[in-house]
């Protein structure tokens, strides 16, 4: 009875990796056969599971005769600096708030969660006005400033956990050698923390990467906009026609660098995650 009930458990849980699987990978699977099929092909009423017939056509819509290249840099430009700027000052308050000892620390690290609770549009007007006037509107650096509104709390409120679990010991010789504060962050307590920096800068990225409603509210041109945004603005040879098979395509090319990002530093990011995991 017993090994019949261990059976049917490792049974019922493969199913269940199954199931996981195949509803986490089959939507991504379907944009890359669809993204290599002609457009004729997409709707067919007996759909294929295989890029039959193989076409490039979709990419070539993507890249010829619009300005998705440079989409793609705007979106590389700005997810990298909202990315490099949140770590670097969340770096600098991370270490503030889990190490060293203030009457408020506590209250500011609360209002630091409270930002990211805030829904996007609660702000946008708000923003949408400020970055008019301080001319920052339809700007790298406007989107950037903006983007750093869910980066830098979320930068900030994970790297504490990181920096509360570091041995005090070790600050404290760095203390007893003459370094100050800031020498003894970064000669002694950064380099402890970099699966913990590679893990909070690779998500940050992603959700700078993928940001849609900042990007299509602070830019009205090509020169400025990001890849979501400027998906949503494909058009077909009618008006009333959806490029689904270049939406497809340009989703695909969007996907690939945060994979390849993954798959890189994945070793990084595991040890990152069971670290703050225990930290915590």
């Amino acid at each position: 009875m017993r090994r019949a009930l261990f059976w049917l458990n490792r049974v019922l849980f493969y199913l269940l990796v199954v199931f996981v699987v195949i509803y986490s990978v089959f939507p991504f699977y379907w944009a890359v056969i669809s993204s290599f099929k002609p457009s004729s092909g997409l709707f067919s009423p007996d759909p294929s599971f295989l890029p039959i017939p193989f076409t490039l056509e979709q990419y070539r819509n993507v890249f010829v005769g619009t300005a998705f290249g440079r989409n793609l840099l705007n979106s590389l430009i700005v997810a990298g600096g909202a990315t490099l700027l949140s770590l670097v000052l969340g770096v600098l308050a991370a270490y503030a708030l889990g190490r060293l000892r203030f009457p408020p620390k506590n209250a500011v690290l609360y209002i630091v969660l409270s930002m990211t609770m805030f829904p996007q549009i609660a702000v946008l007007g708000g923003f949408f006005v400020l970055l008019r006037q301080v001319g920052l509107f339809n700007t790298h650096a406007g989107l950037i400033l903006s983007y750093m509104l869910f980066t830098l709390p979320f930068t900030v409120w994970v790297l504490v956990g990181y920096f509360r679990g570091l041995p005090r010991e070790m600050e404290e010789a760095a203390y007893v050698d003459g370094a100050t504060p800031l020498q003894t962050l970064l000669r002694v307590m950064l380099p402890l923390t970099g699966p913990g920096l590679v893990t909070t800068g690779l998500l940050a990225f992603i959700a700078a990467w993928n940001e849609f409603l900042f990007a299509l509210t602070f830019t009205v041109s090509d020169a400025v906009r990001t890849v979501p945004p400027a998906i949503a603005f494909f058009g077909g040879a009618t008006p009333f026609e959806i490029p689904w098979g270049s939406i497809m395509a340009a989703s695909v090319v969007v996907t690939v660098p945060l994979v390849i990002l993954v798959l890189v530093f994945q070793q990084r990011i595991v040890a990152g995650l069971t670290a703050g995991a225990v930290k915590g």
